[in-house]
C-alpha cells in the first residue's frame, strides 16, 4: 500500500543531522536489538514474503492436505472380502457325536454397493478440498492483513519519533529564546524554569516514543517467528493514498471475495454430504459363495447365497433430513455474513475518506498556518509583544496538529488495507497493496 517516495514533512522541518543527533541521545535506552546485529531497510513486499515462508499458521494446511489425501485413499475404496469356515454337525448326541457326521463350509463374501455410493464418497472428498483451499486463502488474506497493518504501525511510529525528536529540538530552542529574555530582565525566572520543565518533558516523550517504535518493530517481526529486531527502518510513506473508488461497485466485490466463496464451497460440501446420505437408502447386496463337504458321504457341494436389508429407505429418512438442514443453513449463514460484510466494508469506506480529507487539510491548510504563527509568534515573543503562554500555545498547537497528520494517515492506510481484505483485491491496479503479494496463494 506504500510507494518508496521522499516526501517533505509539513511543518518545522528537521535538519537530518539534528536528527541523527537526538536518536543517537536516545538510543541507549533500546534494548531489542544489539548494535552487533545487522541493520537493514525492509519493503513492504519482502515482509509479506517472510510472513508468507515462515508464519506456522500457513504451514498446517500442508498437513491437512496429507489428511485429506489419506481420506481419499479410503474413500475410494471398493468393500473388501471376508473369507468364512463353518462347521455342522459336531459334537452333538447319537448319530452326531464325533465328527463323523461332520459338515464343513469354506466361502468367501463380499458386498455389492449400490446407488453410487463410491462416487458420492469421492466427491465429499473433493468438496473437502475446495473448502480447504478456500479457508487457506482466507487465512492468507487475514495474515498478510495483519502483517501490512503491522508494517504501517512501524511507519507511523518511525514518524511520531522523528516528531518527537522535533519537539525536542523546538523546547530546546525555546529555552534558549528565553533565557535570553531572561538574561536581558524582561522574563522573570519562573519562565525560565517552565521552559526547562518542556524540555525535561519533550525529552520522556522522544524515549516514550523510543519504545514505542522499538515495540512496533518487534511485533513485526514476531510475524515471521523472530523474537529479534534484524532490520533498521522500513520503505514506504505514510502520506500516499490512491484516489476514492465508488461505494456500489465495493459492495459488488464483496459477494466474490474468499470469505464468501467458502460458504458456497461450503454450501457444495454439504450437498455432497446430502448426496451420500441419499445413497445410503440404497440397500447394498451381501453375496456369498463357497463349497461345503459332507464327512459322512466324503461328498462335496456348492454354497450361495446373497441378503438385503429391509426398509433401507425409511430407516435413512431422518440421515437425509438432517442434511439437507445443514446444507440450508450454510446458505443462510452466507446471507448473514454478507450483510456484515456489506456494514464492516461501508465502516472502512466511510472512515477512510474521513482519514484521507483530514490528512490533506491538515498538510495544505492547518499545518503550514500555524507554521507561519510560531514563526510570527516567536518574533512577537521576543520583542515582548506576547507572552510565553502564546508562544507556547503556538507551538503546542503546531505539534498537535503535525501528530494529527500521523495518526489520521496511519488510519486511512489501515482502512485501506481493511477495504481490500474484505473484497479480496487492491484498491488501485497501479498501487503496491499486500494483496498482490497475496496473489500466489494457495501454493
Amino acid at each position: 500500500m506504500f510507494y518508496n517516495v521522499n516526501i517533505a514533512r509539513p511543518g518545522i522541518i528537521l535538519p537530518k543531522l539534528i536528527l541523527c543527533c537526538v536518536l543517537v541521545l536516545l538510543a541507549p535506552i533500546s534494548q531489542n536489538v544489539s548494535a552487533e546485529e545487522p541493520k537493514s531497510t525492509l519493503s513492504l513486499t519482502t515482509v509479506l514474503e517472510r510472513v508468507k515462508q515462515q508464519h506456522p499458521s500457513l504451514k498446517v494446511f500442508k498437513f491437512r492436505q496429507l489428511a485429506l489425501d489419506g481420506e481419499a485413499h479410503t474413500q475410494a475404496l471398493t468393500p473388501g472380502y471376508e473369507i468364512g469356515f463353518d462347521v455342522d454337525n459336531v459334537a452333538g448326541s447319537g448319530e452326531y457325536q464325533g465328527v463323523d457326521s461332520a459338515e464343513f463350509s469354506v466361502s468367501l463374501s463380499s458386498v455389492i454397493e449400490l446407488g453410487d455410493k463410491l462416487e458420492a464418497r469421492s466427491g465429499m472428498v473433493n468438496e473437502k478440498r475446495a473448502l480447504l483451499e478456500a479457508e487457506q486463502k482466507i487465512a492468507a488474506l487475514s495474515l498478510l492483513g495483519e502483517a501490512t497493518r503491522r508494517y504501517i504501525d512501524v511507519l507511523a511510529a518511525q514518524s511520531q519519533l522523528e516528531l518527537a525528536a522535533d519537539s525536542l529540538i523546538l523546547a530546546e530552542e525555546t529555552l534558549t529564546v528565553v533565557k535570553s529574555r531572561a538574561e536581558a530582565g524582561v522574563t522573570p525566572d519562573a519562565e525560565v524554569k517552565r521552559a526547562q520543565a518542556a524540555v525535561f518533558n519533550a525529552r520522556l516523550v522522544a524515549e516514550t516514543q523510543l519504545h514505542q517504535h522499538d515495540y512496533a518493530k518487534l511485533a513485526l517481526s514476531m510475524m515471521w517467528g523472530e523474537s529479534n529486531v534484524n532490520f533498521e527502518s522500513l520503505e514506504g510513506s505514510l502520506f500516499e493514498f490512491t484516489d476514492d473508488v465508488a461505494l456500489a461497485p465495493l459492495f459488488e466485490k464483496v459477494k466474490y471475495s474468499p470469505a464468501i466463496e467458502a460458504y458456497l464451497t461450503q454450501a457444495q460440501l454439504k450437498e455432497a454430504e446430502l448426496r451420500f446420505a441419499q445413497t445410503q437408502s440404497s440397500a447394498d447386496v451381501s453375496w456369498s459363495v463357497g463349497v461345503k463337504q459332507m464327512q459322512q458321504t466324503s461328498d462335496m457341494a456348492l454354497t450361495a447365497g446373497f441378503s438385503v436389508p429391509l426398509f433401507s429407505g425409511d430407516r435413512n429418512s431422518g440421515a437425509v433430513i438432517s442434511a439437507q438442514a445443514a446444507k440450508d443453513e450454510v446458505l443462510i449463514n452466507r446471507e448473514v455474513a454478507l450483510l456484515e460484510l456489506y456494514a464492516q466494508l461501508y465502516r472502512a469506506y466511510a472512515s477512510r475518506k474521513q482519514a484521507t480529507v483530514t490528512v490533506n487539510r491538515l498538510q495544505t491548510s492547518v499545518i503550514p498556518t500555524l507554521t507561519l504563527a510560531l514563526e510570527d509568534t516567536q518574533k512577537a515573543y521576543e520583542q515582548g509583544l506576547y507572552s510565553y503562554l502564546d508562544y507556547l500555545t503556538a507551538r503546542e498547537e503546531l505539534l498537535f496538529s503535525r501528530r494529527a497528520l500521523i495518526d489520521a494517515a496511519a488510519s486511512a492506510l489501515r482502512y485501506g488495507v481493511d477495504i481490500e481484505q474484505l473484497i479480496a483485491e487492491p484498491l488501485s491496479a497501479s498501487q503496491h497493496t499486500f494483496f498482490r503479494d497475496f496473489q500466489g496463494f494457495p501454493k
